[in-house]
Parts: C-alpha cells; structure tokens; sequence
C-alpha cells in the first residue's frame, strides 16, 4: 500500500506573450504530485469553463530556469522582461502555439519544493516499481 501522493500547487500569474511589447495576463496553476513524480502539470484559465491542461517533465522545467532546452511540443529558456528574470515556455499543439512568460523567482520556489518532495533520481521509486517487481520475484 502507498501513502496518499503528496499534491505540490502553486497558483500564479503567467503572460500569454502577444509580441514583444504585449502580453495578456494568464492565471494558471503549477501541479506536481508524487505519483506522477517525472511530469510537472499546468493547468491555464482556471478560473474559466474552458481550462487548458499541459504535462511535461519537471526536468525540462529544472534544467529551463537555467538554459534553454526542450524542443518539438515544449520548449523553456530563461530571459530578462522589464529587468526582471523570466521563465518562458512554448507551447506547441495543432490548436495552436504560445509563448508563456512565467517569474523566475515564483517557479523556482515552487520547483525546491517538488524537488524536495521527490528529489531528482528517486522518482523510479515513487512509483513502486521497486516493490512490484519484489512482489512478482517472490512468487
């Protein structure tokens, strides 16, 4: 039997970039949750009929705080808006594709406390496997 999985949210204002000079505010909830420790979860318009649900994996979110990377469906790279640290994300799907600027300081925050959940090389053993593999070996 597992504990009950450990939710990590984190609710937030992103901007929808338009352009270079215009954005829209996004309000949007960051999820993590221990039995799903390799993704991250975010979820925009969540106060709207309609929300928008993406999952990728934390390591892309981790390793895009410091240097661009991902490619294809997600891409992450840090950068500066009005002096202050930014996150950006593109998002690519066939409805369409977005550029969020997220704030470094607020994801950063809310990524200690995923990685401190579930530190980086032990998401194998929150889910189990460990233990179904025993259990199937000591048939």
């Amino acid at each position: 039997m597992h504990p009950h999985p450990t939710v990590v949210e984190r609710e937030l204002e992103l901007t929808l970039v338009l352009s270079p000079e215009h954005g829209i505010p996004v309000p949007a909830l960051l999820g993590y949750r221990t039995d799903d420790p390799y993704a991250v979860h975010i979820t925009f318009h969540i106060h709207s009929g309609h929300p928008v649900h993406w999952t990728f994996a934390r390591e892309l979110l981790v390793e895009g705080v410091f240097r661009p990377c991902g490619h294809g469906d997600v891409r992450v790279w840090p950068s500066k808006a009005d002096g202050r640290s930014v996150v950006l994300m593109a998002l690519s799907s066939p409805a369409g594709d977005a550029v969020l600027e997220a704030p470094t300081a607020q994801v950063s925050a809310w990524l200690e406390r995923t990685l401190r959940a579930v530190p980086p090389g032990t998401e194998g053993g929150q889910l189990g496997i460990d233990d179904g593999l025993a259990e199937l070996l000591a048939r």
